[in-house]
């Protein structure tokens, strides 16, 4: 598997929720229905914080051999908390109405798990100049 395209893919997609949960977390929170004044608004910067910090990891790691016992825990980090991240939405999924943002992020959370399991569980493949044929 070709682990830099993943990464950048995954940067990207963290930097745009980071970035979204910076600055507009009542947007986010009147969408979902919840109240967005006091500590709920925070959470969500605070977890938009999250989101850039991965990212970051992850863009600065695009070049990293990855898989195996290579960078077990940026592997290990993406696959839990994608993993962990799919599970939610799916069960949030089901209770919830009018859930299709839910939906697609639990089906975009659960295929970024299974590409880190792949990365993680299996030994990594150099691409490019440097790979024997």
């Amino acid at each position: 598997m070709n682990t830099k395209t993943l990464m950048v893919v995954s940067a990207l997609l963290m930097a745009i929720c980071g970035v979204l949960f910076q600055f507009v977390p009542t947007s986010i929170l009147n969408y979902f229905g919840a109240d967005p004044t006091g500590i709920s608004a925070l959470f969500v910067q605070i977890i938009g914080a999250l989101y850039l910090g991965f990212a970051m990891m992850n863009w600065m790691a695009k070049a990293v051999l990855i898989g195996g016992i290579y960078a077990r825990p940026l592997a290990m980090g993406n696959f839990v908390h994608f993993m962990i991240g799919a599970l939610a939405l799916i069960k949030f999924g089901f209770g919830a109405q009018n859930s299709l943002v839910i939906w697609i992020a639990a089906i975009i959370y659960a295929l970024f798990a299974f590409a880190f399991a792949i990365v993680m569980f299996t030994h990594p493949q150099k691409v490019g100049k440097d790979a024997k044929a």
